[in-house]
């Protein structure tokens, strides 16, 4: 793998950067934030994450190491490629994409260009567990526990949501709430959290046998 590459900005386009490395120009996809930061003829580094295709080889550059491994963490979801997640760091920062996971932020997903309702529905389920809490913010983490402590759990709104998002009617989404509600109570009371993907298989299952 190739982890990073160091030398000067032969090129630049909207999201391509060409960094000579060794006599040798390497053709580097980035986010239009990260060629804001470059300078043709000036030395740069940049993280970076190789894809490997059957027909193709294609190194993606980054400002920093934590924006390379939320960009891989991001293709752990099913149906992200790397494009995808590239366009998900072009619109959001990393931190910006925690705090949006984290607090079930629907809206700021389909920001991204090729994310519609269902799909950040989904990518919230998936990635709960995944990008974890924004860096350094313990103070606003425990500030929305304490708001979610007045209201519903958050895992019974993202569950319902999945379910109604999957063609299930409310009525539908809220009996397979309740038939899944020990389940997450017993991680919860065990000091986890509510394993929502485990969750969702299980609601999935309750109601395929009531039909």
């Amino acid at each position: 793998m190739i982890a990073f590459v160091s030398g000067p900005v032969a090129a630049l386009a909207p999201t391509l950067a060409v960094i000579e490395v060794g006599g040798v120009g390497m053709a580097v996809q980035c986010t239009p934030n990260t060629i804001a930061g470059l300078r043709i003829g000036q030395d740069a580094k940049l993280a970076t994450s190789l894809v490997v295709r059957e027909d193709s080889l294609t190194l993606y550059g980054f400002a920093d190491d934590d924006e390379r491994q939320v960009f891989e963490l991001l293709q752990t979801a099913s149906g992200v490629g790397p494009r995808l997640a590239q366009a998900m760091l072009g619109v959001h920062s990393p931190d910006a994409l925690r705090l949006a996971v984290s607090t079930g932020d629907e809206k700021s997903l389909t920001a991204v260009p090729g994310i519609g309702k269902k799909g950040a529905q989904k990518l919230l389920l998936e990635l709960k567990d995944k990008l974890g809490v924004p860096l350094g913010s313990s103070g606003l983490v425990g500030a929305q526990r304490g708001a979610v402590a007045a209201g519903p759990a958050p895992w019974t709104e993202q569950l319902s949501a999945a379910l109604i998002g999957l063609g299930y009617a409310s009525r539908e989404a809220e009996e397979a709430v309740s038939a899944v509600t020990p389940q997450a109570e017993a991680a919860i009371a065990a000091g986890g959290s509510a394993p929502v993907p485990q969750l969702l298989r299980a609601a999935l299952q309750s109601l395929n046998r009531s039909r």
